[in-house]
């Protein structure tokens, strides 16, 4: 169903997708938006090693919200800050790309345990996430991608 890599030999593992989903703050979650273009917004994620799912929160309604109404279908891409080889100027870069199903989260438990994290990717500050929780969140909709494909390579930008 989901195409294999082209460029094959610049796949890297599923270990090394993983990786760059948990370290990395936010990617660009990609929609089919109105009358058919596609929409494609930052956002910042966590990713559950526990379940394999990727949540992201944001406003209640609003462009995002009626594009997955209409279609669950997304794709999630992150890429990481990259590294140079000694000698080079050209940067190494991981990016990895997710596809999947989205839907909104229901649960009240879970949605806060999505908030919690999503705060703990940026700061430690317990004061600030219990505010965010207690304030921020309630006015919030939690989202839940379920990977269906999730591929990644590495490429030399030279």
């Amino acid at each position: 169903m989901f195409r294999g890599m082209r460029r094959f030999k610049q796949q890297v593992s599923e270990e090394e997708c993983i990786r760059v989903l948990k370290e990395q703050p936010r990617g660009v979650l990609s929609m089919i938006g109105d009358d058919g273009y596609p929409y494609g917004i930052p956002l910042d994620h966590w990713y559950c090693e526990e379940d394999g799912k990727l949540y992201f929160h944001g406003a209640k309604e609003g462009h995002k919200i009626d594009a997955i109404t209409k279609c669950d279908k997304v794709s999630f891409c992150v890429m990481d800050e990259g590294f140079r080889k000694e000698g080079e100027w050209a940067l190494n870069i991981t990016s990895v790309v997710v596809f999947g199903r989205i839907k909104p989260v229901t649960d009240n438990e879970k949605a806060r345990l999505i908030g919690e994290n999503l705060c703990r990717k940026f700061t430690d500050d317990e004061e600030y996430i219990r505010h965010e929780l207690e304030h921020a969140l309630p006015r919030a909709l939690c989202l839940e991608l379920i990977p269906e494909h999730i591929t990644g390579k590495l490429v030399n930008e030279a």
